[in-house]
């Protein structure tokens, strides 16, 4: 690779790492409608009603595998019938397969976990989402932010508050596989996460959506103070026992503690060979993204929640009212929107779906309901940010985005989904496309989404 190349990528990769895990989002910022910060989503029948299409299902998480990506694991489902289904390698050495029960890192998916955990505490009158965050956390921060920035603004990323992952890890846009080794086992306490973020230069005007890992962790933070308990502690026993999930846990070593596929990071070709980076610590991440899962749980954990059996009505209404997560031209619809920790967006075949994604070093996570919780998609797959640019920067034909995008849509609607033809001159027109530096938790991914 030639210096100037490598150059060109590495300021793609700072560009899209500055908007980390931006969950879907274009990289700008995104101002809420005038006159009204939050509004109530969008609501649109979602095309399904088809059932379980097992063969499509099975062709086109082969198709994933066969456009590139290492490993994948899905599971779908449509009321009480399940499909469950993997591809491809655990382990691209010795070509261990994946099954269809792999515990995995789920990135920012933990968002929706935190933020249902700070909605109960708001049911049960010990937060209110509209008062400052410094009348909780006075110490941690100060000033005019401590008064401005209320804890609703943390939980739909208008803060205006930056994310903390850069400076976490010095030198990784110059070198980002070293970066990367050297603190691998590095345990970093909240507290400091929460101290980088703060003080890291602002990238967007308060009021304004811009997506931040911080956000999550001054949630976790909040959680602690009001709670007299350690936020990873209360959401296990409030949230995931809650919900019966028995296969999603907080890590308290950088070791996954069952079967899992190693998790390989490209960092757009600038880590070659891809390299393994399932043993972390997870610290860094925290509240904002270190959670491990399974698709099945996923699906059970969305179900549950939109139900209505995790939060009272009227704080599931409040997490499910909404920003625009994008920006969009006079009289245009935004295709995504952002609520408290949980965002809806529109799918090329036309449904809107509520859910989260996720992406940390190595593992990337889907996961997308109707908004009755009937139809859901959840899919885990094991190689990130291995989008490639050319020369000058722009975007390489991505056939894996494409497969990845086509097993989602079509296990949502039902039927095989639309072929999407994406050109790399139309990438940014397409808010929701993962895997691309504007897609849900890209980089925007450098590291959770």
């Amino acid at each position: 690779m030639s210096s100037s190349h490598r150059a060109r990528l590495s300021a793609v990769a700072a560009a899209t790492l500055i908007a980390l895990s931006a969950s879907a989002l274009p990289a700008q910022a995104v101002a809420a409608e005038p006159g009204s910060p939050t509004a109530p989503a969008p609501v649109a029948a979602p095309l399904t009603g088809h059932g379980l299409d097992r063969a499509a299902l099975r062709g086109s998480l082969d198709a994933f595998h066969k456009a590139g990506m290492y490993g994948a694991y899905s599971a779908v489902r449509d009321g009480s019938a399940q499909w469950r289904g993997a591809t491809g390698w655990a382990d691209v050495d010795t070509r261990r397969p994946t099954r269809p029960d792999l515990e995995h890192r789920v990135g920012s998916i933990t968002k929706t976990f935190t933020a249902v955990a700070v909605l109960q505490q708001a049911g049960a009158g010990r937060i209110d989402l509209d008062a400052p965050i410094g009348r909780y956390l006075p110490d941690v921060v100060p000033g005019e932010r401590g008064r401005q920035v209320t804890v609703r603004m943390l939980l739909n990323h208008t803060s205006g508050i930056p994310d903390y992952v850069l400076p976490a890890f010095p030198g990784i846009i110059e070198n980002p596989g070293k970066a990367l080794d050297e603190n691998r086992l590095r345990h970093i306490a909240p507290e400091e996460l929460a101290r980088l973020g703060l003080a890291a230069p602002p990238v967007a005007e308060r009021g304004k959506h811009s997506y931040s890992n911080t956000n999550y962790i001054l949630a976790g933070l909040l959680l602690e103070r009001v709670t007299g308990q350690k936020a990873e502690a209360y959401i296990t026993r409030n949230v995931i026992r809650k919900a019966g999930l028995r296969h999603t846990y907080f890590p308290s070593s950088p070791s996954i503690k069952g079967p899992h596929a190693k998790m390989y990071e490209s960092f757009f070709g600038l880590i070659d060979p891809p390299r393994d980076y399932s043993v972390t610590d997870m610290s860094w991440a925290g509240t904002a993204g270190a959670l491990v899962s399974t698709t099945s749980d996923l699906n059970d954990f969305y179900r549950k929640l939109l139900g209505g059996r995790l939060l009272g009505p009227a704080e599931l209404r409040e997490m499910k009212t909404t920003v625009p997560a994008h920006e969009t031209q006079p009289g245009e619809e935004p295709m995504m929107r952002y609520g408290l920790g949980i965002y809806t967006l529109k799918m090329p075949s036309g449904g809107w779906y509520w859910g989260h994604d996720g992406a940390v070093f190595g593992a990337g996570t889907w996961a997308l309901s109707t908004e009755d919780g009937r139809r859901q998609v959840a899919i885990g797959y094991n190689l990130m940010k291995y989008q490639r640019f050319d020369e000058q920067g722009r975007p390489l034909p991505d056939p894996i985005t494409e497969a990845l995008y086509a097993h989602v849509d079509g296990a949502l609607a039902g039927a095989p989904a639309p072929a999407l033809g994406v050109a790399p001159q139309r990438a940014q027109e397409l808010p929701g496309l993962p895997g691309l530096p504007i897609g849900p938790d890209t980089l925007h991914q450098a590291s959770l989404r």
